[in-house]
């Protein structure tokens, strides 16, 4: 078996997401091989060949797949991907958006965001909110997977010795065009790799009074998150909102302010090694699945708990 794993990158780093998405191709078997396409993203395709157990690196590098726009990535995915036994991608935005055109191209199914690998032909992925965990059994030619990164730790990133290929391939369909982006900047960690997550929700009651989370998170090294309800509420921009329909997380603690505990938040941060919830509400569901609760208002005990940071 061999085994094409999609990189994560911004054409200057590779994403840390790649490593666990190497990690479940590791377990799955075979000869793995990280596809680098972009647009001037040799470095990128340096940091893979390095990645510990990839024994080939290919490099796509065209103008086509600057943006990585899936319309362009996804035909050469699938063309590349026709002489593999699996395709995986990391479940992030790009994963999502380039995987299910290319299992529609090579006429396979897609199994989403798995987080065990049981064999080659069996997963485990998350259901009904991660409430539910299904055992998924393909019988396809080409595996077509995407990979939730907290399921797997992720490889050493250095250790490796692969080739970069060069691949000649490109790819246009000519049906859309980047137009532009803007990217929120911030001192604080990315909210998916930090070790320390502190997040809001509608308990915050306003976007002003994620000042104190702010200042908590500064002392903490910490990123700063939010629950959907204070993202609807307008309190913060959706960027920051972990959940189901948001980014899913597993840091070494999280510390949840204000936040009840919906099915829906819980599925994006229930994988986090220690759970602390604070919340006036005993009854809140958060407190069930919390490694250390603290029933009181928010207001006295964050300020409280950044004066002992």
């Amino acid at each position: 078996m061999t085994i094409l794993v999609i990189a994560e990158h911004d054409n200057k780093v590779l994403a840390p997401a790649t490593l666990n998405t190497v990690a479940a191709a590791a377990k799955i078997g075979g000869d793995i091989h990280v596809l680098v396409a972009g647009q001037g993203a040799g470095a990128v395709a340096d940091a893979a060949a390095k990645v510990a157990g990839v024994s080939k690196v290919l490099l796509a590098d065209n103008a086509a797949y600057a943006h990585q726009l899936p319309e362009n990535v996804a035909p050469l995915v699938a063309e590349l991907g026709a002489g593999y036994s699996h395709i995986l991608a990391a479940a992030t935005s790009n994963g999502k958006n380039i995987l299910p055109r290319v299992a529609a191209q090579l006429d396979v199914d897609q199994i989403s965001e798995i987080i065990s690998v049981e064999s080659a032909d069996t997963f485990k992925r998350p259901i009904y909110a991660g409430n539910a965990i299904a055992t998924v059994q393909s019988t396809a030619a080409i595996k077509v997977i995407t990979v939730r990164a907290t399921g797997f730790d992720p490889v050493a990133a250095e250790g490796g010795s692969a080739a970069v290929e060069a691949v000649a391939a490109a790819h246009d369909a000519g049906t859309s065009s980047f137009v532009g982006e803007e990217l929120a900047k911030s001192d604080r960690p990315e909210l998916t790799a930090a070790k320390i997550v502190v997040s809001g929700g509608r308990g915050m009651q306003n976007g002003d009074n994620f000042k104190h989370l702010y200042a908590l998170a500064d002392k903490l090294g910490a990123a700063v998150g939010a629950s959907r309800a204070a993202v609807d509420a307008g309190f913060v921009p959706n960027d920051m909102q972990v959940g189901q329909t948001g980014k899913i997380v597993a840091p070494q603690l999280y510390i949840a302010v204000g936040i009840s505990g919906a099915i829906q938040h819980l599925a994006g941060m229930k994988d986090s090694k220690v759970i602390v919830a604070i919340n006036k509400d005993e009854e809140a569901p958060i407190f069930q699945v919390a490694d250390y609760g603290l029933v009181a208002d928010l207001f006295e005990a964050v300020p409280e708990l950044e004066k002992l940071v």
